[in-house]
């Protein structure tokens, strides 16, 4: 790649970036940015497909006889915080930064990666097919987001999905189960003895998420977390309690399935235990996959994600990377720094020229 189309390549998704900026695109209501990357694709000569706010699109020779990689980020901003000292939705250009609301998470890799689809979107000849797909919902792990969009693409063999990783590769990822815990008692006035409390029934099984350590550490992952996080009980301070309601975020390690820890969980404790969702699953990628064969030989580290993301919610294998930095996520006046976009797009290019 020349410098000039790296350039070119470069100053077009700058632009982009700061159209969605200027967009206000909280969770669920996503429609004007997608129409904005609609928008975009077609000054290009690309056709884009969309269903509700995901917008996607295939390279120009796709081939179905050829596998294909999944280039995916999202579209979605959680909402400002009060801490914002700068206007959320205007793009501002300071000391090398980009700031606005969405520049950093995840907006600077997803017009990374259009870029990177736009530049390999002529070519003939590619070992496999391309497919971009820009996302909804993310950052709420939304149904309406990648997970509705994936039956409605071709075969997705890989991919690459974008968050802010400075460009190293995240090849695991931490899963999530949120646990809605009840212990039960029963009431009784406080004055006399009466009643089972069920905050202290609770107590025991809130000692045992504290302190119980699972076996099997992750190299990439580290151990399993378990952590109380809400706790609801009571109604006045002369009523023993009868119920005891308490919500437990749970970390998983990619050594252990979601039913292993909720077996350990079931034969220690004594509450009623019901996970809201078993969708966000760990994830790993094998540390052999070409793509990360290429990125160690472009000098990219590898490590472990504690965080969650759209790859969570995918049945094939990706990598998690990105420009920006995931420590600015959800802050407070969010910017990315411009040369870390055109550091991306080269990055990207430089990773996938080893494999197309």
């Amino acid at each position: 790649m020349s410098n000039q189309q790296l350039d070119s390549l470069f100053a077009d998704a700058v632009g982009l970036l700061k159209k969605l900026i200027s967009t206000p695109s909280f969770s669920k209501e996503e429609d004007n940015t997608a129409e904005i990357i609609e928008h975009f694709l077609e000054s290009k000569n690309i056709i884009p497909h969309s269903y509700l706010n995901n917008i996607w699109a295939k390279n120009k020779y796709f081939d179905e006889s050829k596998p294909t990689i999944l280039l995916n980020s999202h579209h979605d901003t959680v909402k400002p915080n009060k801490a914002y000292t700068l206007d959320p939705f205007t793009p501002v250009e300071k000391d090398g930064k980009l700031y606005g609301l969405g520049s950093n998470d995840a907006g600077g890799c997803l017009v990374s990666l259009i870029a990177t689809f736009i530049y390999y979107y002529n070519e003939p000849n590619l070992n496999y097919n391309l497919v971009i797909a820009a996302s909804a919902e993310e950052e709420i792990s939304g149904h309406n987001g990648v997970e509705i969009l994936l039956p409605r693409l071709p075969k997705i063999d890989f991919g690459i999905v974008g968050e802010p990783t400075l460009m190293n590769m995240a090849v695991a990822e931490k899963g999530l189960l949120v646990l809605d815990c009840t212990t039960h008692g029963k009431a009784g006035h406080a004055a006399r003895e009466e009643g089972d409390n069920a905050i202290y029934k609770a107590l025991k099984d809130i000692e045992w998420f504290r302190t119980h350590t699972y076996e099997k550490v992750s190299d990439l992952l580290g151990p399993m977390k378990m952590s109380v996080t809400i706790i609801n009980a009571g109604s006045q301070h002369n009523v023993v309690p009868h119920e005891c309601k308490f919500t437990v975020d749970v970390r998983v390690n990619e050594l252990y399935t979601f039913e292993e820890v909720l077996g350990v969980i079931a034969a220690n404790t004594s509450c009623d235990v019901q996970p809201r969702s078993s969708r966000l699953r760990s994830t790993a990628i094998s540390l052999d996959h070409p793509l990360i064969k290429a990125g160690v030989a472009l000098g990219r580290t590898y490590y472990g994600s504690p965080t969650t993301s759209d790859k969570a919610l995918m049945n094939f294998s990706t990598l998690k990377m990105g420009p920006g930095d995931s420590a600015r996520s959800h802050t407070a006046d969010e910017f990315i720094y411009i040369e870390e976009i055109r550091n991306g797009i080269d990055l990207y290019i430089q990773l996938l020229d080893k494999i197309l």
